[in-house]
């Protein structure tokens, strides 16, 4: 992909970001490229996950179920695991999202000892049972048909009474200024509990979420103390988010 197709693209994800649609022909006269080169940037937003296609264009995706979203962004999210799995340690509690990055931790786990681990995700939890290492808690809570997770008041009294060395999470959007954001305020507010009594954060995503807003503010980076993507920790990407964490 050649530098004015990424910068075009960055320009679609700003408009889905502002206003939740993209018009194809309006896009075309302003970019002054053809219609058919516009669809096809389209396709590659509609494979990261951030966009879904209509008629005459798109339109930006709210929260998705866990099967859709585990599909999108394999690759990238394979390896934000494979980096994790390093981070985990052995001992104490941890915390793991319900988001489909984490799950691929989850699966992950056979060789932890002795590690109790805490997640709302009903999915992820299914996946800790494998493991003869992990204690696998489930936070309990409303199941989110919208997302496949569980939230609610159950389960972030569940998450914020259990004692975390460290919480693996990823986020819909990560800005450099605003943190991280979420598709719905009810998985910010469970986040935002398990975030409480962890000794450390985590934050997992692929680089197509970094400089994006989601509708739910989430964690500020000053409370992230881990940022890991799919790139080298010396890619130009990260650049903004230097002085906030550590880059893995």
């Amino acid at each position: 992909m050649n530098v004015q197709a990424l910068e075009r693209l960055e320009i679609m994800r700003k408009r889905l970001d502002a206003y939740g649609r993209i018009l194809v022909t309006e896009l075309a006269n302003e970019l002054d490229v053809s219609e058919m080169t516009v669809r096809r940037d389209l396709e590659v937003l509609v494979d990261e996950g951030v966009a879904q296609r209509v008629r005459g264009g798109a339109v930006s995706v709210g929260p998705q179920q866990f099967a859709t979203r585990f599909r999108q962004n394999a690759r990238a999210k394979a390896r934000i695991a494979e980096k994790l799995l390093g981070l985990v340690g052995t001992g104490g509690a941890i915390g793991i999202d319900a988001s489909s990055t984490l799950q691929r931790l989850a699966v992950r786990l056979n060789e932890v000892r002795d590690v109790t681990v805490v997640t709302n995700g009903p999915d992820t939890f299914r996946a800790l049972h494998a493991h003869p290492g992990v204690t696998a808690l489930l936070t309990g809570g409303e199941l989110d048909a919208r997302t496949g997770s569980l939230v609610g008041p159950l389960a972030a009294r569940t998450a914020h009474d259990v004692l975390l060395r460290r919480l693996f999470v990823s986020a819909a959007a990560v800005d450099p200024e605003l943190g991280s954001s979420e598709a719905t305020l009810e998985e910010a507010d469970v986040k935002l509990a398990l975030a409480g009594s962890a000794g450390e954060v985590v934050l997992a995503v692929n680089a197509s979420k970094l400089g994006h807003r989601a509708p739910a503010r989430a964690f500020p980076l000053d409370r992230v103390d881990i940022l890991v993507t799919e790139l080298d920790p010396t890619d130009p990407r990260l650049d903004p988010y230097r002085r906030h964490a550590r880059l893995v």
